[in-house]
């Protein structure tokens, strides 16, 4: 069909008033607005896709008209002569992963307050998986948010070529990016474990092809140096409570007397098979976790973490992507958001010489 079809003709495709099996009626059409409005269909159009162009007292009547009528617009009718859907797509790595629900209700906040949609997918860790599910909805979404993808740097750029995409918790060149920066809270956290008399701290890292991964133990890296601490890398198999379980003969091993982990996840596993062991935290190890997800203050003892902003990320990355749909925004922005330590029960006490 033609870009240039009339959007009052393609609005009331969504279907005529007739009979149709078992005697239901099908959707009004904006001819039905019309008519009691007691305007033209190209002004109800009007009204409907870009109300200033149209009286204050217009407006009012098709909006009463609207309403009577029980209207709803099919956006993938409107799609076809305006080439937008209102839709925004969002995939995550791991859905059952609590640090996502803060960023999840936070793109879907800032997305209904535009009147857009959220699509939600997920990657389960799988970069194919990941472009797999980006390519499908590419059709049917304006942008994609991507929320710590595991896919290459040439396949979001790829997908950035033919949809705009806004990448979380990863930086991407030539990509618009929004990030956590990692560096305030974990300074807070290595000064806080220094000045409890550690000296050795080993962190947990998360999965292989996770860009804030690396980023974290750069920066714990840089906080240990500055703060006379040895630091450790320990590798999990997957940022779960279970990888924290499997981790922790490692840790013990390490000799590190405080470790930080990729996520709270891992923190949490770590310290329930820690506590199986008869290993005292935080007497004997203190822990500290990352993300402060939902629960993090429910273990015993309550877990320290570092807070990540996810809701405000989320917030930032839709706002980021309606002004890249509206021509506002450039294409190489990248946002930053503050973390910081969160102290609780797992860290903090003094751990003698």
């Amino acid at each position: 069909m033609s870009g240039d079809s009339d959007p009052a003709e393609v609005l009331s495709r969504e279907g005529q008033i007739k009979e149709i099996g078992g005697g239901k009626k099908a959707s009004a059409t904006i001819y039905d607005i019309a008519k009691i409005a007691g305007v033209n269909a190209s002004t109800v159009s009007r009204a409907l896709n870009k109300p200033g162009r149209v009286s204050a007292k217009t407006q009012k009547l098709v909006e009463d008209a609207v309403e009577e009528l029980n209207f709803r617009a099919n956006p993938f009718a409107r799609a076809l002569p305006t080439g937008r859907t209102n839709n925004l797509g969002l995939i995550v790595a791991d859905i059952t992963n609590p640090s996502f629900f803060d960023l999840i209700r936070g793109a879907g906040k800032g997305s209904a307050l535009q009147d857009f949609t959220l699509v939600l997918a997920e990657s389960a860790e799988s970069g194919v998986a990941e472009l797999t599910a980006a390519r499908r909805m590419l059709g049917t979404v304006d942008g994609l948010i991507l929320a710590s993808p595991r896919m290459d740097d040439k396949d979001i750029r790829s997908l950035a070529r033919h949809k705009h995409v806004v990448v979380i918790n990863r930086e991407v060149d030539g990509v618009p990016c929004v990030i956590p920066d990692a560096s305030k809270g974990i300074g807070q956290a290595v000064r806080s474990l220094a000045a409890n008399g550690h000296r050795k701290l080993a962190f947990v890292a998360g999965p292989p092809r996770s860009w804030m991964s690396d980023r974290r133990w750069e920066g714990i890296q840089a906080a240990c140096e500055w703060s006379r601490l040895a630091a450790t890398r320990l590798e999990s198999t997957t940022p779960t409570l279970e990888g924290g379980r499997k981790v922790a003969r490692a840790v013990r091993e390490s000799g590190a007397t405080a470790v930080m982990t990729y996520n709270d996840l891992l923190a949490i596993g770590l310290m329930q098979e820690l506590q199986v062991a008869g290993i005292e935290v935080p007497d004997a190890l203190s822990i500290v976790g990352f993300d402060d997800i939902f629960g993090a203050d429910f273990t015993t003892p309550s877990l320290t973490t570092i807070r990540s902003p996810l809701g405000e990320c989320g917030s930032l990355a839709t706002r980021l992507m309606l002004d890249l749909l509206d021509g506002s925004q450039g294409e190489t922005c990248t946002l930053h958001a503050e973390t910081e330590l969160v102290l609780r029960g797992s860290s903090g006490r003094l751990l003698s010489a």
